[in-house]
């Protein structure tokens, strides 16, 4: 049996590598071109390989955007679950969530293809089908249980609507990695026009979305046990 098993696990090893210098070099495509740039037979040519032979691994155009937002839902999704590992031991609200904006603004910049696919859409007509979206929605859910983590702490209101403060929250992180890519791709997340305001911005989040500080407690006056000094006068 293991005879039969070997040339078949060959196969598939051969088959899978293909894949993915495939996806490679769409990667590198799309970083040059853009996304709604990309062609099949370009990549066939950086093969050196036939077009139709590309068609045994992308039946179409549409199956290689596919595959693409998958790898790149599952690479930011894994890019923001280690970035949270050192994020969790950071003391404020606000300091959380501008170490968390930043790690995400770190991947997209370095990830340009992979975001344009992911957060916009650049290409007509193309809807990721539901086993390549599916880590989005893990990266969604990512996000809501940390929302809820950071509620459980107390550093959002106990009555707060965690899909509300995501809501925001994406809404305004997106809105600055946007703003970088569309304008400023090669900047770097600490100085960019519009990543440095990362902090800034996390900072009036917090302010306007955390919990209100605890009020400080008030300290019991010491009884006096200082004794009248003396008239000197005798009753």
């Amino acid at each position: 049996m293991e005879k039969v098993a070997a040339p078949v696990d060959r196969r598939a090893r051969r088959r899978r590598e293909t894949i993915e210098e495939a996806l490679d070099l769409a990667v590198e495509l799309m970083a040059e071109q853009g996304v709604a740039g990309l062609s099949l037979g370009e990549i066939a040519r950086r093969m050196g390989i036939r077009p139709p032979s590309l068609y045994v691994y992308f039946p179409s155009k549409m199956a290689l955007y596919d595959a693409l937002f998958n790898r790149g839902a599952a690479g930011v999704l894994q890019a923001m679950q280690e970035a949270h590992h050192a994020i969790a031991d950071l003391p404020t609200l606000a300091e959380r969530l501008t170490a968390a904006g930043r790690a995400l603004a770190r991947w997209c910049l370095a990830n340009p293809g992979y975001s344009q696919l992911l957060f916009w859409r650049p290409v007509p007509g193309f809807q990721p089908s539901p086993e390549a979206y599916a880590p989005a929605l893990g990266l969604i859910e990512f996000s809501r249980s940390w929302f809820g983590r950071l509620q459980s702490e107390g550093l959002f209101p106990a009555d707060a609507d965690i899909d509300l403060l995501l809501r925001d929250w994406v809404i305004l992180t997106a809105g600055v990695v946007s703003q970088q890519l569309a304008n400023a791709p090669d900047e770097t997340v600490d100085t960019g026009r519009f990543t440095s305001a990362l902090p800034s911005l996390a900072a009036m989040f917090a302010r306007e979305h955390g919990a209100p500080p605890a009020p400080p407690r008030r300290r019991k006056s010491p009884v006096s046990t200082t004794v009248a000094p003396s008239s000197g006068r005798s009753r």
